[in-house]
């Protein structure tokens, strides 16, 4: 799966932000800019958002937006047994109905400790989360003082905003005490990848407004409803900011609603559009037929075992699919954006073209299990095993992100082809698991042959995952033990006795704990 490159989740502001406000501070003190600004909130206050509309005051508004202050630690995938330090940063959020305040999770990530407040108040107020959904970059916080909610105002739910039309970005970007306004239009609604998550796509709203660190978790408005929340930048051109439509959001909500956050469904498809003439003569595809060609059935999606490579799909839930992908109605939403808003053992239906007959097609929504490790995960202490000084792990998003820093790529292709491949390799159940460093110790120091391979078999045994592979060391009785890796016939050969008594040594000197 491709990496982000082209976007970004917007970091929360780091509190060592003082260069940055100072080179803000130069910037509006100049004197064309200063008077801009000045004419943009005259007009802004003075000329409200919308005069035929009943809505709410920009103080009514300030009510609602809150500032969260938040000091996190995470841990090291490569170092698995450590902590990183403690940072600390600002993000934005704003209240719901039932006293709840909805920001980003990527504003809350990790976080050991964290409070608010609302603009005007001078006390902050401890927050916790009740919720967090880093597959769609959510979350949802909860003040249980009262006095935080005294004089508090609640922001509604509106809906997918027009391409062109004005929305107002509210929060506390670049370290401010003070909500800042900035305006912009909506000029693209597409499926894109959630930077947080890295894998995630979602519809997103594209506008022209700076969104930057801070900004994160803030409302963005129209009309005095909230059309979505800000939450990443691109890292191209300027001034291009994404904010999360309510659909989304109101996903998020209604899974929440019996206490559990449950994640998206995948359909676990991947498909190509059918502009190529030949192509659609190939497969007897009618020149009318608009739809797009499925390249390849992910295992353990919901579409496995009902839809094929070569399937011509030309509606989902009755509802026309063009050549592009998108749907017929609107040509601006991928198709996907329909399985997008399904919940687990929802129906999904397909009218499609098969061997040249069309035919319906219909099964239930369901998760991707093996999605997981494909995920940028927080707040997770990362499981691993040491044997004889070897580091086995199961392999992850993190920790391949951690290895590529580290250096550590050598003879990691056959590892890097299996991740990028694990939903099609995968059978949904198993898991891979590499040895991917070592501590040094002379029991293990000629070794580095098999680093970075994926264990198939210990001493005969497939081995499933890495509880699979703990189970297997710890209830070993041969004198050795034989760990055949993938694409490697000769085993590695480890004294079973020699190798514990080692790792005594090992987790002392290098103060391991746990495991």
């Amino acid at each position: 799966m491709p990496a982000i490159s082209e976007k970004k989740a917007v970091a929360p502001n780091m509190v060592d932000s003082n260069k940055l406000m100072q080179k803000q501070k130069k910037i509006l003190l100049s004197p064309f800019l200063f008077a801009s600004t000045i004419l943009f909130f005259i007009r802004l206050f003075l000329n409200p958002l919308s005069a035929e509309e009943p809505r709410q005051s920009i103080d009514e508004i300030k009510k609602s937006v809150v500032q969260i202050r938040v000091f996190s630690q995470a841990k090291d995938p490569f170092s698995p047994w450590m902590s990183s330090g403690i940072s600390a940063s600002t993000g934005s959020g704003f209240l719901i109905s039932k006293n709840r305040i909805l920001t980003n999770a990527h504003v809350v990530s990790n976080a050991k400790f964290m409070e608010t407040q609302r603009n005007n108040q001078t006390e902050w107020y401890e927050l916790k989360v009740l919720f967090i959904a880093h597959d769609c970059d959510l979350a949802l916080l909860e003040v249980s003082d009262p006095k935080f909610y005294e004089d508090s105002n609640y922001l509604e739910l509106g809906s997918l905003p027009e391409l062109a039309s004005p929305v107002d970005i509210i929060g506390y970007p670049i370290g401010g005490s003070k909500i800042s306004v900035s305006r912009g239009i909506v000029s693209r609604i597409e499926q894109s990848t959630y930077a947080h998550s890295q894998i995630d796509s979602h519809l997103v709203v594209q506008v022209d407004a700076a969104i930057n660190p801070g900004n994160s978790g803030g409302p963005a408005l129209q009309d005095g409803k909230v059309v979505g929340v800000a939450f990443q930048a691109s890292t191209k051109g300027e001034n291009i900011g994404y904010i999360i439509p309510t659909a989304v959001i109101q996903h998020f909500l209604k899974d929440i609603e019996d206490g559990i956050y449950h994640g998206y469904v995948e359909l676990g498809i991947q498909t190509q559009p059918s502009y190529s003439e030949s192509h659609r003569k190939y497969y007897g595809i009618p020149s009318v037929e608009e739809g797009v060609f499925i390249t390849k059935v992910l295992k353990a999606g919901s579409a496995d075992g009902y839809l094929k490579p070569g399937d011509y799909l030309t509606a989902i839930d009755g509802r026309k699919i063009g050549r592009n992908g998108n749907l017929l109605e609107t040509n601006s939403i991928d198709f996907l954006e329909v399985v997008d808003n399904k919940f687990a053992g929802d129906e999904i239906r397909f009218d499609l073209i098969r061997d040249k007959k069309k035919i319906n097609v219909k099964f239930p929504a369901k998760k991707m299990i093996q999605m997981e490790n494909q995920r940028a995960r927080y707040g997770v202490n990362y499981d691993y095993l040491m044997f004889g000084g070897h580091i086995f792990q199961t392999v992850n998003r993190d920790l391949l992100e951690a290895w590529s820093k580290n250096g550590q790529t050598q003879g990691g292709s056959l590892l890097v082809y299996r991740f990028y491949d694990a939903t099609t390799l995968s059978d949904g159940q198993s898991e891979d698991v590499v040895l991917y460093r070592k501590l040094p110790h002379p029991i293990n120091s000629n070794s580095d042959f098999y680093l970075n391979m994926v264990v198939e078999f210990v001493n005969g045994t497939k081995v499933k995952n890495l509880t699979h592979l703990k189970e297997l060391f710890q209830s070993a009785t041969e004198k050795t033990i034989r760990i055949q890796f993938y694409g490697i016939q000769l085993p590695m050969i480890l004294d079973r006795e020699e190798s514990e008594k080692a790792d005594l040594e090992i987790k002392k000197s290098y103060h391991l704990t746990g495991n």
